[in-house]
């Protein structure tokens, strides 16, 4: 599939919202089986889609973070949000979604690369990025381990007050 990725334009704003809601319904889908309910009403505590969206146009918002979209044939198939953390002189996939109508063709690799690019042209000795370690993000894990990411040990606690 041949890919044209380009800056975000605030056109595709709505169409942006829209596939992040249908790429991360399977994940919430299979954590609310298998997460601890206390931290998903946490974060969570008017559903998962309405702090998604508000979570997304903040990044919109963020000066500090470069979105760039994936189309193949003019349609919309996926994004990709970075940042760069110049005093560790390492970019960071903040965030990649994939329409999952296109899921498994290679959009994921081909964005990856893309951050890959961009972050060594500007210098940068590294790439990082973040995902769950719950069943839901498996595929995610997946993806960023075929691409030659290697997991580093981290360890988050919660307790229910």
């Amino acid at each position: 599939m041949k890919l044209d990725i380009r800056p975000f334009e605030e056109r595709n704003t709505e169409e942006l919202l829209d596939l992040s809601l249908r790429a991360w319904a399977p994940v919430f889908g299979t954590m609310a089986k298998t997460a601890d309910q206390f931290v998903l009403s946490s974060f969570y505590p008017d559903g998962w889609e309405v702090r998604q969206i508000a979570d997304i146009k903040a990044l919109l918002g963020d000066s500090a973070c470069d979105v760039w979209t994936a189309h193949a044939n003019d349609s919309f198939v996926g994004f990709i949000g970075l940042r760069t953390h110049s005093e560790d002189m390492m970019g960071e996939i903040h965030i990649v979604a994939v329409d999952p109508d296109h899921q498994r063709r290679g959009v994921a690799t081909a964005l990856m690369s893309f951050a890959s690019d961009e972050f060594r042209r500007a210098g940068l000795k590294m790439v990082m990025v973040e995902t769950g370690g719950d069943p839901g993000h498996a595929k995610s894990r997946a993806a960023y381990e075929s691409f030659g990411f290697r997991p580093w040990p981290v360890a988050r606690y919660f307790k229910e007050l």
